[in-house]
């Protein structure tokens, strides 16, 4: 787990090479390729990206042109300058249609950053490093193109953004954000995570930013949402306003540790996301 480049970044290394769960801002890139190169000298093959934000993407372009391709299910090799002269980035296609855009228009971010492969269904399965890897979609969660990743020898889950443990979740509701994602995704680390003797330890669970944490600390954060969301919601029937609920603090027990007044994420941002995506199409 490589933290202080933006979002957090995993690093899982073996006999196969390296890969990477997201490549933090594009400004860290240089350090973030040290402290990999510091873990492992093999080639950079994958990179994962959980969704389409700078902080988690940022590094995209540099890092992956740092690496090289393997094809044929990691068992042919390499495949030529021409085909394989970086590596492959791997995402849900909404995070390339975010990263993209269409023909004519500018793209807010360069192309060689772009995700070099998709997928569309629920989750993508692949072997690498000796163990099964899961990137599995949580649909209009953080954002509409958001995975988390499993790695399932290792036990530990890369969850993104769906799971931060500095501050309420960023609802992005311009980029298909919504609450019950948000609540759909905490259940999906808890259905897979596995605790060890009381509740602590077992599966490790790596945030998009903040602490390492275990399931523990993941259903403690499930229960601060959900506690939210069906406070809300409870404003929502009885008819009050988004201005009325933000009065009534639905948040107040829990300001003190995920509160905030001020910065990229306030609370009253999170308690408007929260009614917008209750109030909003189904």
């Amino acid at each position: 787990m490589l933290v202080g480049a933006g979002g957090n970044i995993t690093v899982q290394a073996g006999n196969d090479g390296v890969l990477l769960v997201d490549t933090g801002v594009t400004q860290m890139s240089d350090k973030v390729l040290a402290a990999v190169r510091s873990i492992s000298g093999k080639p950079i093959r994958y990179i994962i990206n959980t969704h389409a934000h700078p902080d988690h993407t940022g590094g995209n372009e540099a890092i992956a042109k740092a690496g090289s391709t393997i094809a044929g299910g990691n068992v042919v090799g390499d495949i030529g300058a021409s085909a394989g002269n970086q590596a492959a980035v791997i995402a849900f296609q909404a995070v390339l249609d975010r990263m993209s855009a269409p023909t004519g228009q500018q793209a807010p971010t360069p192309e060689r950053a772009w995700p070099t492969e998709t997928y569309t269904t629920a989750e993508r399965k692949m072997f690498f490093d000796g163990e099964g890897i899961e990137i599995i979609h949580i649909p209009a969660a953080h954002t509409d193109g958001d995975s988390m990743v499993f790695f399932r020898r290792s036990d530990v889950i890369s969850a993104g953004d769906i799971f931060v443990t500095n501050r309420y979740p960023i609802i992005d509701l311009a980029r298909g954000g919504n609450v019950q994602g948000v609540i759909a995704g905490l259940n999906k680390i808890i259905e897979i995570a596995i605790p060890a003797d009381e509740q602590e330890g077992g599966t490790m669970v790596i945030p998009g930013h903040g602490r390492l944490c275990d399931v523990a600390d993941v259903v403690f954060y499930q229960e601060m949402v959900t506690i939210i969301r069906d406070r809300v919601k409870d404003m929502i029937q009885k008819g009050m306003t988004l201005e009325q609920v933000k009065e009534a603090k639905p948040t107040r027990d829990y300001d003190p540790r995920y509160g905030a007044t001020s910065g990229i994420w306030t609370t009253d941002m999170f308690v408007e996301a929260v009614y917008k995506s209750l109030v909003g199409k189904p």
